[in-house]
């Protein structure tokens, strides 16, 4: 499996979460219950059809999280102000080789699990730390300032938004990216 070249994309996810929270729409949201986990509040170990593995089944709060990470990709990789860190998966994906993007989608879905609470997903790659120094990650273009964290914040909020994520979770997220920003942030 190929290292994930961008693990911030889960930060910027949760960050996102947190912008979310200050938009003028946020007050008109409904609030969520929060569940015992936050995963559970994002929809937790139900089991549903997965739509992008015809017959597979997947959990519904990864379901969620996944959707919100590809929507954020997606975000990431029209934004001139830091797509430039994904030459790599940029060149990729041009030439119509997903599997980097597919094991972005992944590690990024499974950490970003992991850290709101399930319990049948454990993140196995690359530390913040290494994910993010192009000295440890051959797919990393450049170091990460707080510019480009805050770049991905705003990225991560559009991708959250459009998935509908209630502002009271993307609270929640935006908790746990900005306590990453030391470990992403590098220069």
């Amino acid at each position: 499996m190929k290292k994930l070249f961008f693990i911030p994309v889960v930060a910027i996810l949760l960050s996102m979460l947190i912008i979310e929270s200050c938009s003028k729409n946020s007050s008109t949201v409904k609030p969520t219950t929060i569940g015992n986990t936050l995963y559970d509040s994002l929809g937790g170990t139900t089991l549903v059809a997965d739509p992008a593995y015809q017959g597979a089944m997947i959990e519904k709060g990864r379901l969620g999280i996944r959707n919100v990470i590809d929507s954020t990709i997606f975000v990431i990789a029209a934004d001139p102000r830091i797509n430039a860190h994904f030459t790599v998966l940029l060149s990729e994906v041009g030439m119509k080789n997903f599997s980097g993007y597919t094991d972005l989608s992944e590690n990024l879905t499974t950490f970003v699990a992991g850290a709101t609470g399930a319990k049948d997903y454990i993140y196995i790659g690359l530390s913040m730390t290494d994910a993010h120094n192009p000295a440890t990650n051959s797919r990393m273009n450049g170091k990460a300032t707080n510019a480009d964290f805050d770049a991905f914040v705003s990225d991560l909020v559009a991708g959250a938004n459009k998935n509908k994520i209630p502002a009271n979770l993307i609270n929640s997220i935006g908790k746990i990216v900005q306590s990453l920003r030391s470990q992403v942030v590098q220069m």
